[in-house]
């Protein structure tokens, strides 16, 4: 297990060194100026070329990269452009809102997919599998922008039931703080909630019509002991597997959703940093959530000889 998990570390080094290469590369070779950004519209070209040496962008591409990777090495992912603050100072004051709306987005969703994908598996080919899977269909169809405009027009606009948009902080109280993660939440869990539970579902059925399933049912066992010991448990590692792959879509659903909801997270400072050519903001930000999705994959890796003990690393 230990020489496992240390291949699986090191495995990471080349993965990020990959990522820091193609978002270096992208950000430098796409249209845009950051210097025309500060400078504004009626800046002249010397004024221009004073902002890009001072940031350091008329050198050579590989020696922008190579300084930048020193830097990232030692620790530092470098100063903003525009707001001239460490990056990683940036991250840290956002952090809090994204791992809130990350935190509440995947319980919320495995709590709703799982039951939803056994229940649909159990009743399979009844009215309540068709209901399920049309909504699997459609949360996967509806984009999650227009999902949190629905939301905020019927339950904040209409009904007044929730605040429309903001965020507050844990320190300012509970219901307060949770009271504005309820539509984010329920607005990024759909597309969650649909992939979980339709892999859940095509795990649960096959195993269904294993022998196993057939003794435990004919040693008189309850359906309810049958479906969550028996079946649920041996259908865990494929499930566990999507969890873990969904994070991409939570990830990438996050961006849109602080937007939509005016949440000060890590998604809504990203935005901000691409309309403003913020190369070190992108670049700290992007490099942040691939290193979770790969601790995060590395985990779900861990997971399965908890479900299954046959697997041994």
């Amino acid at each position: 297990m230990f020489a496992f998990i240390s291949r699986r570390i090191l495995a990471t080094i080349p993965v990020m060194g990959v990522v820091a290469i193609v978002i270096f590369l992208l950000l430098r070779l796409t249209p845009g100026d950051p210097a025309a950004i500060i400078a504004g519209d009626s800046a002249t070209e010397a004024q221009l070329m004073e902002i890009r040496a001072r940031l350091g962008l008329d050198q050579p591409i590989y020696i922008q990269f190579f300084s930048w990777i020193w830097r990232l090495l030692q620790g530092d992912l470098g100063i903003s452009i525009i707001s001239n603050i460490p990056v990683s100072t940036m991250i840290a004051q956002r952090l809090e809102p994204t791992l809130a709306l990350a935190v509440t987005t995947i319980i919320f969703a495995v709590l709703v997919a799982v039951p939803l994908g056994v229940i649909a598996a159990w009743r399979h080919g009844t009215l309540i599998d068709r209901a399920v899977m049309i909504f699997c269909v459609m949360g996967f169809s509806v984009p999650v922008f227009v999902l949190g405009y629905l939301w905020i027009y019927g339950i904040s606009i209409n009904l007044r039931w929730l605040p429309v948009q903001g965020y507050k902080a844990i320190g300012d109280g509970f219901w307060p703080f949770f009271q504005r993660l309820i539509l984010p939440t329920l607005t990024l869990s759909v597309i969650y909630i649909a992939l979980i539970a339709r892999i859940t579902r095509a795990s649960v059925l096959e195993i269904l019509d294993e022998d196993y399933i057939r003794t435990a049912r004919a040693k008189g066992l309850t359906e309810g002991r049958v479906l969550l010991v028996h079946a649920l448990r041996n259908a865990a590692v494929p499930i566990i597997t999507i969890v873990g792959i969904g994070i991409a879509l939570l990830i990438s659903g996050v961006v849109v959703t602080e937007s939509v909801f005016n949440l000060p997270g890590l998604g809504r400072l990203t935005v901000d940093a691409v309309l403003a050519r913020d190369y070190p903001v992108i670049q700290g930000v992007i490099l942040v959530f691939a290193f979770v999705y790969v601790i995060v994959n590395l985990l779900i890796d861990l997971s399965y000889t908890f479900f299954d003990p046959r697997i041994r690393y």
